[in-house]
């Protein structure tokens, strides 16, 4: 859990209570820090940030309806499991989103997009070279971020990380897995290199199946791991 200090700093830029604690326990919960079936305390995760349990339990409210929390009267809360219908269905979102600003901006994107893009390849390259799974999972959302950037659509951003929580769980659990930050590496780099040859086309078709791989990995840490998923 975050500690006080975290707490001042991130007040001193104007957050909430509330949105601090949200947003640190989001966080934890997406990197696998606490994992689906963990239980969560309000009166530790308060004394833990130091504040109140009305901010915790506003939090947990919220992180219910993303469908992250499960809370259940006189039980307590807990940790929720990957809802694979969601993991489909942000899957759509991202794919819709993400294909059609590629589809409309490939054209245009220029020097300075590829080159800002190449360089996030270089550094996914060293944190796959390093073993850096959490720095690789930062680098690759850049990617797609900047990506979306090039395309004018950079507001699209936050509604694909918000569908996608579920969808974020079960890509943690994917990525120590050997040699998949390189395919995934391989795979964004087919979409750079198809934007900067001028094959439109191509660009949308290679991003369209590096962002389908998900739903087959999910489908084996299913097998894997069924008691972190749910078919609800």
């Amino acid at each position: 859990m975050a500690g006080t200090s975290e707490l001042r700093t991130a007040r001193l830029s104007g957050k909430s209570a509330r949105r601090i604690v949200h947003e640190r326990l989001r966080q934890q919960i997406l990197e696998l820090q606490l994992p689906p079936g963990a239980a969560l305390s309000e009166a530790e995760i308060a004394t833990a940030f130091g504040v109140s349990r009305t901010p915790v339990r506003e939090s947990l409210l919220l992180l219910a309806e993303e469908g992250l929390v499960d809370i259940y009267p006189q039980r307590g809360s807990f940790v929720g499991p990957i809802h694979l219908s969601d993991v489909v269905t942000a899957q759509f979102i991202r794919e819709a989103l993400e294909c059609t600003s590629l589809e409309q901006s490939a054209p245009s994107i220029g020097p300075g997009d590829i080159a800002d893009l190449r360089e996030l390849l270089a550094q996914q390259r060293a944190a796959d070279a390093s073993g850096d799974v959490a720095g690789f999972f930062g680098l690759d959302e850049a990617f797609h971020r900047r990506l979306l950037e090039a395309g004018n659509h950079a507001a699209a951003w936050p509604i694909v990380s918000q569908a996608k929580a579920q969808m974020d769980r079960a890509r943690r659990m994917s990525l120590p897995s050997g040699g998949k930050m390189a395919d995934l590496i391989a795979q964004h780099t087919r979409v750079v290199d198809a934007v900067e040859n001028g094959d439109p086309s191509g660009a949308v078709n290679a991003l369209r199946t590096h962002l389908r791989v998900v739903l087959s990995d999910i489908e084996r840490m299913n097998q894997e791991k069924p008691d972190l998923f749910s078919a609800d």
